[in-house]
């Protein structure tokens, strides 16, 4: 169900309170939001300091109700992602939060590994790659952002989680797409618009 940018701008203004609270000391309550904000989506949080990703976390599954999901993704985004330092309070007035709100990933069905590209759309969907113990988690945005094709992309997906950039060509994965509608700060702490991958 499609979230209005209403909706797109609380999540990003609730990720960025949350975060300033965290830093702050303060309680993080849950607000009283509408039905379409309980339901349990997934959500991803990504932080961007001058361009730059300073940190992104969430949940590819819908385990917990939106609203949740969101305050938790974005706290662990700021202070939990092991590739990045904690983020500073002095360093919020120089990143942007942007949210992701994603489709129930949907598992891909292919009679050979190699007809995979042919099932995912670039700028639409976002891969994950399961099996062999890890798994791995690209959003949509990220394969526009580097200008790969769908094979590169299920490559890099694969190298995220910890595989051979040709693990895909092989039956010991299974792959799973999904879409993601995109809330993002314009300039740090400013106005919300909803972007496309």
């Amino acid at each position: 169900m499609r979230l209005s940018a209403e909706e797109g701008k609380f999540l990003v203004r609730l990720a960025r309170e949350s975060i300033l609270a965290k830093m702050k000391g303060q309680a993080i309550k849950v607000p009283e939001v509408s039905e379409k904000l309980r339901e349990k989506r997934g959500v991803f949080v990504s932080l961007h300091k001058d361009g730059e990703l300073r940190g992104c976390i969430g949940y590819p599954y819908p385990y917990l109700p939106l609203v949740e999901a969101t305050i938790q993704a974005a706290l662990a985004a700021a202070f939990e992602d092991p590739r990045f330092p904690p983020v500073k309070m002095q360093e919020m007035e120089h990143t942007t939060v942007e949210v992701s709100v994603l489709s129930e990933p949907e598992l891909i069905v292919v009679k050979e590994p190699k007809d995979y590209p042919k099932a995912v759309e670039v700028g639409k969907h976002g891969l994950i790659v399961e099996g062999v113990g890890t798994s791995g988690l690209l959003l949509p945005q990220v394969a526009i952002e580097f200008g790969w094709d769908a094979e590169e992309f299920l490559s890099q997906t694969c190298m995220k989680a910890g595989l051979p950039p040709d693990m895909w060509l092989t039956k010991e994965v299974r792959v799973s797409r999904f879409t993601a509608q995109i809330f993002s700060e314009v300039k740090p702490g400013g106005d919300v618009v909803e972007r496309k991958p």
